[in-house]
């Protein structure tokens, strides 16, 4: 560690101790209730069998049982798109650090609901606690990263925003981990495993109290210019904050009565559809990017590469963990690479590497050793994503709208992106059963124009004051910049021959 680096670790310890605290209580946990329900599902499901075998004396119809299962996965996207929903007028009216407390508060009784549930002999209290872990899915996944960026100086803009991809991570790897046979995976020890986010929950609520609400609530929405400058020294130590404070201010300025943007309001302002419509193809991306055909396929792929079905778990567990690792390295380089270099750059090493994987995993019933392959391949898809898209995504987001429109719009465009959650979740098992292995083509396609978008239209935002961005992209014409940029590119392509002859 460099001594610029130690000094900075100093001077903002009480960031970095809050930082934590959210990733504990926040994204952390989603990863977590992600990954982990797959485990236990057998267990869960002879439990709900013989539950209802004590209730009415006969057993259920496996279709049924198959249908209940499936109503308890996917209760959560339903309980995150409420959650989504809810997070506005929360934000809005409590600030970001309320918000999480009350969320905090769901997240306790849902552990209780469903750590309870074996004993109390009632999948129906599974079922409940799953929709109040979504809704707090819902309220954490938008409030995490509007936390971390706004109380964050610009230096470590990027890295504090790329903090909560690194926790839903960890979550995921945790749950992988902690959903092992000789840990909490077993028939006695499930519903201490789906309990333990009310932990976490409870860390949260007890020690956020000591840290201050967001500096930009407090001085654009709750106009306390002196709780301002106090929650920047808490936060960010004693010095020279004078250019976040005249962000701030321009920010304020720019703000109509000093309020929130609604979602209305923000759906119909003209300089915001250019940022709107960035970000929801950056977020539905990360939906059809191929991840979850990757982790779908990799079970299969560690099969047919002729491993024990006892280590599958735990080489599951280690691509979870190639995901985290990179997403620190993406931690420890966006602010120096800047935004824009990692997200098309990482999307474009992903449609590598899944060009690679579809003629591998084509091949590998005539070649046995290309199993080998798809399994290389397969980490380093995954650390692909961790390094760009999973860390650049969130930072874009939180870095491309004023205070005033950005609560409302991380509701819009959460909840479209829970909506293409559930549409990917419920249709994908179909698809890959018509198309096998060729279902990663139409995830390449998708790759290829990712990477063309970002390549034209979004601007680094890197060191940028957000009215600046604001400014830039509100004079964005899609269809324009397009046209101008294909001719540009054919312009220099016709200059090059003609200095050849």
């Amino acid at each position: 560690m460099t001594i610029g680096s130690l000094s900075d670790l100093i001077q903002y310890q009480r960031l970095f101790q809050l930082i934590i605290v959210l990733g504990v209580g926040g994204n952390l946990l989603i990863g977590f209730q992600v990954s982990v329900i797959t485990y236990p599902s057998e267990d869960i499901k002879r439990f709900i069998n013989a539950t209802w075998v004590e209730r009415y004396g006969y057993p259920l119809h496996p279709e049924r049982l198959s249908l209940l299962w499936s109503f308890i996965v996917s209760i959560y996207c339903v309980g995150g798109v409420l959650g989504c929903l809810l997070t506005g007028p929360l934000a809005m009216r409590y600030g970001k650090r309320k918000s999480f407390m009350i969320s905090d508060l769901i997240i306790i009784a849902a552990a209780l609901l469903i750590g309870c549930s074996r004993m109390a002999r009632s999948y129906e209290m599974i079922l409940i606690g799953r929709f109040l872990y979504g809704i707090t899915a819902g309220v954490c996944l938008n409030i995490h990263g509007q936390y971390v960026g706004e109380v964050s100086p610009k230096k470590l803009r990027g890295f504090a925003n790329t903090t909560s991809s690194a926790f839903f991570a960890l979550g995921k790897a945790l749950g992988q981990l902690m959903g092992l046979r000789e840990i909490l995976g077993t028939k006695s020890f499930w519903p201490l495993l789906l309990a333990l986010c009310g932990f976490a929950g409870l860390v949260q609520l007890l020690l956020l109290p000591f840290f201050p609400e967001s500096p930009p609530y407090l001085l654009i929405q709750k106009d306390d210019k002196e709780g301002c400058l106090q929650a920047m020294k808490d936060l960010w130590g004693e010095g020279n904050h004078q250019a976040e404070m005249d962000d701030m201010m321009k920010q304020k300025a720019a703000t109509t009565n000093s309020r929130s943007l609604s979602i209305l309001e923000v759906m119909k302002e003209k300089s915001l559809r250019p940022s709107l419509c960035i970000v929801l193809v950056l977020i539905m991306s990360m939906q059809w990017c191929g991840l979850s055909a990757i982790y779908f396929y990799a079970f299969e792929v560690f099969r047919t590469a002729k491993l024990d079905d006892v280590l599958i778990p735990y080489v599951a567990v280690g691509v979870g963990t190639c995901e985290f690792i990179s997403v620190i390295l993406c931690s420890s380089i966006i602010d120096h690479v800047g935004r824009r270099v990692l997200l098309w750059g990482g999307y474009a090493m992903m449609a590598l590497m899944m060009t690679f994987l579809i003629v591998t995993l084509s091949l590998q019933d005539q070649f046995p050793w290309m199993s080998y392959c798809s399994i290389v391949l397969i980490f380093l898809f995954v650390f692909s994503y961790g390094l760009g898209p999973c860390g650049g995504v969130i930072s874009v987001m939180v870095e491309i709208f004023s205070q005033s429109a950005r609560s409302s719009a991380f509701v819009i465009v959460g909840t479209i992106s829970w909506m293409s959650l559930t549409v990917v979740g419920m249709g994908f098992p179909f698809v890959v059963e018509n198309l096998g292995p060729f279902t990663f083509l139409i995830f390449l396609a998708v790759l290829i124009g990712i990477v063309i978008f970002i390549y034209i239209f979004l601007p680094e935002t890197k060191g940028r004051s957000i009215a600046d961005i604001t400014e830039e992209l509100g004079s964005i014409h899609f269809g324009k910049k397009l046209l101008l940029t294909a001719l540009g590119m054919n312009s220099i392509r016709d200059h090059g021959l003609s200095t050849k002859l």
